[in-house]
């Protein structure tokens, strides 16, 4: 098992905060494909999602939220 550290993830995503928020949301997509259809690595889905982002696989982009005026 190979262990992914911040400072990886920081390189790829610009900080480890939105690194780890990224790799997280891949993982959730990730869960909702059927499990026989994954790779039948072993690994955990946010295993394998940040070793995406550290792999530089993972293409994201930042979208802004919009404010409700009210």
């Amino acid at each position: 098992m190979r262990i992914t550290t911040p400072s990886e993830v920081a390189h790829q995503a610009g900080n480890k905060y939105l690194g780890v928020l990224v790799a997280a949301k891949f993982a959730r997509y990730l869960n909702e494909f059927p499990k026989d259809q994954l790779a039948g690595s072993g690994e955990k889905l946010t295993t394998q999602a940040l070793q995406s982002l550290v792999d530089g696989e993972l293409n994201y982009k930042l979208v802004r939220r919009r404010r409700s005026e009210a």
